[in-house]
């Protein structure tokens, strides 16, 4: 905020509106959390969210709404958002995702305010006709459009956002206060020993890829480096957008047994903040073998960023927005997509090469720039411009 008349007509109260906010999981629950108290440093914010958000965003005032089933989050964002925007009478109102847009869009023109959508990528393209006939529109009324990579960027254009409308705000990342290698029990736990560590974090859903991993580059990894394993650290879970991922873990297993390698895959489930974070600290390769899946993408890939922000260098297909989170040669290794030779080649240098503190140095330098204090300054400048623009017609 450089110039007096921008910051006179800074939004001094805010309502966001978003069903991805813990305890749900996942990367844009993390994104959203953050960029609620990123936003509340300068500003009043209110958010309308799932039932247990309170507890994650102290000092904010809360209206939380069942997320399941998604009819009820529906009626409950909508009727919420309308009484939160006459309580409060928002300067802007933010949608967290595209699935939120009608009902942010709803509360915004019912209070005269701004109306802003942060979109992810999968928003954007899923293929269900009714949210392709009524989300959508809703997506390209928005004043402001922020979008977490190019490639998502290019998406929203594609359906018909103003390109003047649409920016560009990668995720942020939390960077670690200090090294947990000393204290970090994580091998013990799992009973790993010294075993050479590849880690895989995530939702197990088609788009991530850990099926074809498994059957196309883990028996190459293997064959080399023997006593290595694969440790998954996620849960099966239904996709709102983009089907259902329920019995994919008992079909990597199958295939791991089929391909005699199921001694080098361990299932851990998901885990909280303090043992993912360990498992970064304990890990010596983050896989990442997103595929491109017709009606889903992945929009930037907050899990590599995460991964160098404790020194874990990522390998990864160069699809979707994954290039814009890992640097190639510095934070891991991009590799071309459906090309498993050369990112088994790639996850067996990385391993040939444990603890080279150079690589650590590099990923950790690179994910300095994704810092959530960096993410919130940038989104407070873009809804400052937004409101401007307003109060200048």
């Amino acid at each position: 905020m450089t110039d007096a008349p921008a910051a006179r007509k800074a939004p001094a109260r805010v309502l966001l509106i978003t069903r991805n906010l813990p305890p749900l999981r996942g990367g844009m629950e993390r994104l959203n959390k953050h960029m609620a108290l990123e936003l509340a440093r300068e500003w009043v914010v209110t958010v309308v969210g799932p039932v247990g958000c309170g507890a994650m965003l102290p000092g904010l005032e809360i209206s939380e709404v069942a997320a399941r089933p998604l009819w009820r989050f529906f009626f409950g964002a909508f009727r919420r958002g309308l009484a939160a925007a006459k309580r409060m009478r928002p300067d802007i109102v933010l949608a967290g995702s595209g699935l939120a847009a009608p009902f942010a869009w709803c509360a915004a023109k019912y209070a005269g305010a701004r109306f802003a959508v942060y979109v992810h990528g999968l928003d954007l393209i899923a293929e269900h006709p009714l949210y392709r006939w009524f989300w959508l529109p809703f997506i390209c009324r928005a004043d402001l459009c922020i979008a977490n990579s190019e490639n998502t960027a290019r998406l929203a254009r594609a359906i018909g956002v103003p390109r003047s409308h649409v920016s560009i705000v990668h995720p942020g990342v939390d960077l670690p206060a200090a090294e947990l290698a000393a204290t970090n029990d994580f091998r013990a736990r799992f009973d790993l020993g010294n075993r050479p560590m590849l880690l895989s974090v995530g939702r197990l859903i088609e788009r991530k890829g850990l099926l074809e991993f498994v059957e196309n580059a883990l028996p190459r990894v293997v064959d080399e480096v023997p006593d290595s394993c694969l440790v998954v650290l996620g849960e099966e879970t239904p996709e709102l957008l983009h089907g259902d991922s329920v019995g994919l873990g008992a079909r990597i297993r199958e295939r791991a047994a089929a391909l005699g390698i199921e001694r080098n895959l361990r299932f851990i489930g998901p885990q909280d903040d303090t043992t993912l974070a360990e498992a970064y600290c304990a890990a010596d390769v983050h896989v990442f073998p997103v595929r491109e899946v017709s009606g889903d993408v992945e929009g930037f890939g907050m899990v590599a960023v995460e991964a160098a922000a404790y020194g874990l260098p990522t390998v990864a297909f160069a699809v979707g927005g994954v290039p814009e989170a890992v640097a190639d040669g510095v934070s891991g290794n991009l590799v071309p997509a459906h090309d498993y030779e050369h990112f088994a080649q790639r996850i067996i240098e990385r391993l040939r090469r444990r603890g080279d503190e150079d690589s650590h140095r590099k990923a950790r330098e690179f994910a300095q720039q994704f810092a959530w204090e960096n993410f919130g300054t940038k989104i407070r400048r873009l809804l400052v411009d937004c409101v401007a623009v307003k109060g200048s017609n």
